[in-house]
């Protein structure tokens, strides 16, 4: 029990990192949520835009962890995620920002942020065992509803995109997001049925799976 509790370098390191990653994204959801709620979508980029960019690049970090074994994350969708996610902030948001301004942006940074802050919030607490039963439920639950409203908002950015101003930008830049819209065929598939598979494994084998994770 000492050894698993023990608090050393690397624990320090992946509490710290999950925290900071849980309050950038809280950040984010709070001012969206209020923006939105009070202002209307038009007004949610300007006080998250640049600040949601610069926190969604900073997830690279879940890449090399993966790679260097830092934490036991599957390295290929770990990679589709990260990658899906950069898509949007650098290809679609910052050429376009007049397309941010759509609600489908506000509720693609609900979705992710939400997902986010419960991910890192439960990642950080995991590693001095702390979790509470409903953040571990939500931990494997809450991706059913937040990855259909991501997904499916991450889509309509880049169909706003592609046959909306990308044509002016180059002329072969809609049909690079056309391209990038059919990879998400199978990528959807993937990460939806690896999520699936997770939660089957944690919560459908109930208190066996979770002394496994301790």
């Amino acid at each position: 029990m000492a050894n698993s509790t023990s608090v050393g370098p690397k624990k320090v390191y992946l509490i710290l990192y999950n925290t900071a990653s849980a309050i950038a994204w809280a950040t984010i959801l709070g001012r969206a949520a209020v923006v939105l709620r009070w202002r209307g979508p038009f007004f949610v980029p300007l006080v998250v835009d640049n600040f949601a960019r610069i926190t969604q690049t900073c997830a690279l970090m879940e890449v090399l962890h993966a790679l260097t074994g830092v934490v036991p994350a599957p390295v290929f969708t770990t990679v589709m995620q990260v990658a899906s996610r950069l898509f949007l902030m650098w290809a679609v948001c910052w050429p376009f920002p007049q397309l941010n301004a759509s609600v489908f942006y506000s509720s693609m940074l609900c979705a992710w942020s939400l997902t986010e802050v419960i991910r890192y919030t439960y990642f950080a607490l995991k590693q001095v065992e702390a979790v509470p039963g409903w953040l571990h439920w939500l931990r494997y639950s809450a991706f059913l509803v937040l990855y259909p409203v991501g997904i499916s908002s991450e889509v309509a950015m880049t169909l706003q995109a592609a046959f909306g101003p990308a044509s002016a930008l180059a002329s072969w830049y809609p049909y690079a997001l056309a391209a990038v819209m059919l990879s998400y065929i199978p990528g959807s598939f993937i990460l939806y049925t690896h999520m699936l598979k997770q939660r089957k494994k944690y919560l459908g084998a109930g208190k066996t799976a979770e002394k496994k994770t301790q």
